[in-house]
């Protein structure tokens, strides 16, 4: 044995996801909205031109994936840290060393860092002079909003890309290539996976390719081989593989339940919305697609016609993630009951829209001088900001434009007169009177 059957048992022992990481935008799966021919960030790496940029998107999409091939096409070095592993030490010295090779070397660095949002701001600030000079070229990858987890300072200076779930057809194509493989996947295994069981991995691993290939692996290498030599993966070896059981239903049909449980809780039938709630998960789908759609209509079928709807949903969803399941079920029902019960006002999406539309179709950035920021601006601004009524200073509210002049008649929110909207009404109606 020489020192290279040690390189290739070590790759050998890699999982499947990892050996059949894509290293061109050839073998990169899904995601076009981002890398297709002519956006923005292809061009970007192609001219050698790419800034600070922050990768934000579900498990398993390909973010990691995406920043080991900017490396490799590149001519900079390129460096990745763990947030959870890495401190301000380790920070400092990836700095120190892409100064060096920016002026010895005139070479850029890039530093990768995973799971960027679990960085406090202490570690955050030791990166931040780093990424406004230009001393390195930051990427961080996170599956939380950046714009909620992450230091500001930080997300302001980068281009934040939104990475999509990959649909069922783009793992079912990787699922396919990973199986004539012979050097990285399982062609070697000569496995016949039948079509049911490709299409139940594709699905169930829910946008996750990393899953997908995990569970295929596993699927392949626990399965006895026939006596010609060749692997045969059925449904039920895949489900046992990914730990779900098939659909009980095709596609079509998943999706007129799921419609029929939607228009069920805007129509308040709890009989209704319980049976197709159950019809899906008892068929196979997750819970947590049901608990999605049950948020979701929570407030754009209910909305503040009764403000509770929406902390019972989301309650019942944070107590199915720590009772998991069966017990689980219990806050679920409990949840879709309420929400089917109690009044219903389409108000707060109707509001959503429309002012939606003006924020495209109408924007007006003239904001009235007294509402606007001061800490940077003239003495003219600071004197028009003394112009503000401060609200608390009339009781809690005083009439006052805060729209623009092009928009200040514009009311997007009207609410009905069913159950806490009702109150609304009457404090409106009392501001009014004033």
């Amino acid at each position: 044995m020489d020192l290279f059957d040690f390189n290739d048992n070590e790759e050998k022992a890699k999982p499947l996801a990892e050996r059949m990481r894509a290293s061109t935008f050839k073998d990169f799966v899904g995601q076009e909205h981002i890398v297709g021919e002519g956006s923005l960030l292809r061009r970007a790496i192609a001219m050698d031109r790419l800034g600070s940029c922050i990768f934000w998107g579900p498990p398993g999409c390909g973010k990691t994936t995406l920043a080991n091939i900017i490396a490799a096409q590149t001519n900079g070095e390129f460096i990745k840290l763990n947030a959870v592993s890495s401190g301000v030490a380790d920070v400092k010295k990836a700095v120190e060393h892409a100064r060096d090779n920016l002026k010895m070397f005139n070479k850029r660095t890039y530093l990768m860092l995973d799971e960027c949002h679990r960085f406090n701001k202490t570690q955050s600030d030791s990166l931040l002079p780093a990424i406004e000079q230009g001393t390195i070229i930051f990427i961080g990858s996170t599956t939380e909003n950046p714009y909620a987890s992450m230091t500001p300072a930080i997300v302001s200076r980068c281009r934040v890309f939104q990475f999509r779930p990959l649909t069922a057809e783009d793992i079912k194509g990787a699922l396919l290539r990973a199986l004539g493989d012979k050097r990285k996947g399982l062609g070697n295994y000569a496995a016949v996976v039948d079509g049911d069981a490709l299409d139940h991995l594709a699905f169930t691993a829910a946008g996750d390719l990393r899953t997908a290939y995990n569970a295929l692996e596993l699927a392949v290498c626990t399965t006895p081989p026939l006596e010609d030599g060749t692997v045969h993966v059925r449904l039920s070896d895949a489900e046992q593989s990914i730990q779900r059981r098939a659909l009980s239903y095709n596609e079509d049909l998943y999706y007129d339940i799921l419609s029929a449980f939607c228009k069920s809780l805007r129509g308040s039938d709890s009989n209704a919305a319980l049976y197709y709630a159950f019809r899906l998960i008892e068929g196979g789908c997750d819970p947590l697609l049901v608990f999605r759609r049950l948020i979701a209509h929570s407030a754009e079928d209910v909305g503040l016609s009764d403000p509770n709807a929406l902390v019972v949903a989301t309650s019942a969803l944070t107590a199915f993630q720590n009772m998991g399941y069966p017990e689980g079920l219990l806050p679920l029902t409990e949840a879709i009951v309420y929400v089917c019960e109690t009044e219903k006002s389409n108000s707060v999406v109707m509001a959503m829209d429309a002012a939606r539309e003006d924020a495209v179709k109408n924007k007006d950035d003239n904001i009235p001088p007294y509402l606007r920021d001061t800490s940077y601006g003239t003495k003219e601004m600071k004197a028009e900001s003394k112009r503000y009524k401060y609200p608390h200073n009339y009781g809690g509210w005083v009439a006052q434009q805060y729209l623009p002049d092009s928009l200040k008649d514009r009311v997007y929110y009207h609410p009905s007169e069913k159950g806490f909207e009702a109150k609304i009404r009457e404090i409106r109606q009392k501001k009014r009177e004033k």
